[in-house]
């Protein structure tokens, strides 16, 4: 689960680390109050949306007069904010931080997540702060200096100065910037986060270090350890079809291709999305229906994969294991009475009975193909597609 910067920095800030002054609006009329609450000679106004290259968009500005930061706020709010990761649709702003400026000498890069070759988290950071770590890693990998943390220790003081020495850091920073290290570690440990970002980290010319942006991801698997973390969702930021898809426990993932793919469990998701770009074609999605696919998983799946218009045919791809696969071939034939299918339909049923299965639906009046194999499905959906 993805938060907005405003929500990472409250969380920072309730570990005891550093972090600008802000306030968050949705209206732009409280601007004036804002920036005299503040008191500050500059503000940053800043538009909250859960995405990078904010600042490119024209989603982060500087104001260094009350009346700057009343237009800003204006011009922001509302906006439809496209970024490298909204991609071309963009993002509409509905809230946006307002918060102190500072005086920056230099922006560094720190960022955490898991790497799953090693199964540990890795800390990462770099002197080319402000700038896509993506390009950064293509450009100038040499740039990214890595530690692996072995989660039983956690950060050891040792790697947290040796990251300091790499950002360059001297004297009190470097005791600065350990503690901030050390801190980030907390909360990516305590609130079991997938991703902390803080881009950039930045030295002041007063010699302060503080972590002037910051994005956190919570891992999904551990939200039952924290209840607290639910009011933190902002539906609107998430996409439609993904929303729909998590109240019937289905794992979807939209994607920009053609193919709508229905498939039980991740691994068989992801070898079927690889073979359709084999044949020729591009997955539309990432959909697993789980081990027990029945009428009411496969007919919610069909609605939500017809519910994208770039979808020109479907592809059935289930493993039948525990549920037999004429079970399963019983359950598409109820599911597509209940939706109407307007696009080719393609299903391959492996497993427990699968050439029962494949009698099964032959036999259903159903129009829709019965492939043999994962090849020969891919092949089939994608030429139905062409034609």
């Amino acid at each position: 689960m993805k938060i907005h910067e405003y929500q990472a920095k409250n969380i920072l800030k309730k570990y005891g680390l550093p972090v600008p002054n802000g306030i968050v609006t949705e209206k732009p009329e409280d601007a004036a109050a804002i920036w005299d609450k503040l008191a500050q000679n500059v503000v940053v106004v800043k538009a909250q949306i859960h995405a990078g290259g904010r600042g490119k968009g024209g989603g982060v500005k500087l104001a260094k007069s009350k009346e700057e930061t009343i237009e800003h706020a204006k011009a922001i709010l509302g906006m439809n904010l496209k970024t490298h990761q909204t991609g071309p649709e963009g993002q509409l702003v509905k809230t946006i931080l307002i918060e102190e400026g500072n005086l920056i000498e230099k922006e560094y890069y720190v960022g955490i997540t898991l790497d799953r070759r090693i199964s540990k988290p890795v800390f990462m950071v770099s002197t080319e702060g402000g700038m896509d770590i993506e390009e950064v890693a293509a450009k100038t990998p040499e740039k990214i200096v890595k530690e692996i943390i072995e989660p039983g220790l956690g950060l050891q003081n040792w790697q947290a100065i040796r990251l300091a020495f790499a950002l360059g850091f001297e004297g009190d920073m470097v005791k600065q910037c350990v503690k901030i290290l050390h801190g980030l570690w907390k909360v990516y440990d305590g609130e079991d986060c997938s991703l902390i970002e803080v881009n950039p980290l930045i030295a002041t010319k007063d010699q302060k270090v503080i972590p002037l942006d910051c994005k956190i991801n919570f891992d999904d698997n551990a939200s039952y350890r924290h209840p607290d973390q639910a009011e933190l969702r902002d539906i609107a930021e998430e996409d439609p079809l993904e929303v729909e898809a998590s109240k019937f426990n289905l794992n979807y993932v939209r994607l920009d291709g053609e193919v709508g793919c229905m498939v039980n469990g991740a691994g068989l998701a992801m070898g079927t999305m690889d073979i359709i770009k084999y044949a020729g074609s591009e997955p539309a999605n990432f959909l697993d229906v789980g081990g027990g696919a029945n009428v009411e998983t496969v007919t919610n799946g069909f609605k939500i994969i017809l519910s994208d218009p770039n979808v020109k045919g479907i592809f059935v791809n289930i493993f039948g294991g525990i549920v037999r696969c004429d079970r399963i071939a019983n359950g598409i034939i109820e599911a597509a009475k209940n939706v109407e299918i307007t696009v080719p339909l393609v299903v391959r049923l492996a497993g427990t009975n699968a050439e029962e299965a494949r009698d099964i639906l032959v036999k259903s009046g159903l129009k829709l193909e019965v492939a043999t194999g994962l090849k020969d499905g891919a092949e089939k959906i994608v030429a139905a597609i062409r034609k």
